[in-house]
């Protein structure tokens, strides 16, 4: 199991200075952001010297490109807005593909018109459901071409709350393409430690197999996301029930400050021993 992190940590938008900043603080892996080269993280079309210079970062800093960002709302209540999201993963998958990222990562989506991370009642009407699959299925198409990848991660805000959904959304598209991205602190809003390892522990239960990614972001008992390790989650509890399901892709840490990376990657390390 790789230790990771989102390339997005780290200010700058040359990928020669970011990678390298990644692996300056402890990291073998990233979850790469086209916004870290200097583009929208979901633009029109990539430059090819731009596709190059990432290419020649990643190995110039020895950091591996575990996943692309690809996300835009496909839940969106207004299908010209989806449209155009559509258009633009496919640009991001064919980077991926060009580039040998193995995974694209997906947000499933709100019915919330300005904010794909925002929850919105109307996301639990069958129609949501609907509009977003119909998305994925479009979304697979392309990822069967390219032989990309695509990760859904269960988050409360979206369609797919939860590792079951997941699942079901799995079984529905019928596509070996369609994987999942595990993040414990996205599966509940407040919880004990207790409730919180019930909750994990059920989760990896019932998405092993599925796993492609799983990402460490922690909460605290009131619901604020916390820096992993300083929360609620039991992380170690968290990577042996991944090991055990035989998990052993990337564990890719976020929603931290850059002057954290270093702490927290030698305490995910820890846990890998």
């Amino acid at each position: 199991m790789q230790i990771g992190i989102f390339a997005k940590t780290f200010p700058g938008t040359d990928p020669t200075g970011v990678l390298a900043a990644v692996r300056k603080a402890g990291y073998a892996t990233t979850q790469f952001n086209l916004a870290c080269a200097g583009l929208p993280s979901m633009p029109e079309a990539v430059p090819a010297e731009t596709i190059a210079a990432i290419a020649a970062a990643a190995k110039a800093s020895g950091v591996s490109l575990a996943a692309l960002s690809g996300t835009y709302n496909m839940a969106h209540p207004d299908k010209v807005v989806r449209d155009d999201g559509m258009h633009r993963l496919g640009v991001v998958i064919e980077v991926a593909a060009t580039l040998s990222i193995p995974l694209v990562t997906l947000c499933t989506g709100t019915r919330d018109p300005d904010d794909q991370w925002a929850h919105h009642p109307g996301n639990a009407d069958p129609s949501a459901w609907a509009d977003m699959a119909g998305e994925m299925e479009k979304a697979l198409e392309l990822a069967e071409r390219c032989h990309v990848d695509l990760g859904i991660e269960p988050e409360q805000a979206n369609v797919v709350t939860s590792a079951a959904d997941a699942m079901r959304l799995i079984a529905e598209m019928g596509s070996s393409r369609l994987k999942i991205v595990l993040d414990p602190a996205n599966l509940f809003e407040q919880a004990t430690p207790g409730q919180a390892r019930v909750i994990v522990a059920d989760a990896v239960e019932r998405s092993a197999g599925h796993v492609a990614m799983a990402h460490a972001k922690d909460r605290h008992a009131d619901g604020r996301f916390a820096t992993a390790g300083q929360g609620v989650v039991d992380f170690s509890d968290f990577a042996a029930r991944l090991k055990k399901t035989g998990f052993d892709g990337p564990l890719v840490t976020h929603g931290l400050s850059s002057e954290e990376a270093p702490g927290v990657a030698r305490f995910l390390t820890g846990l890998m021993r």
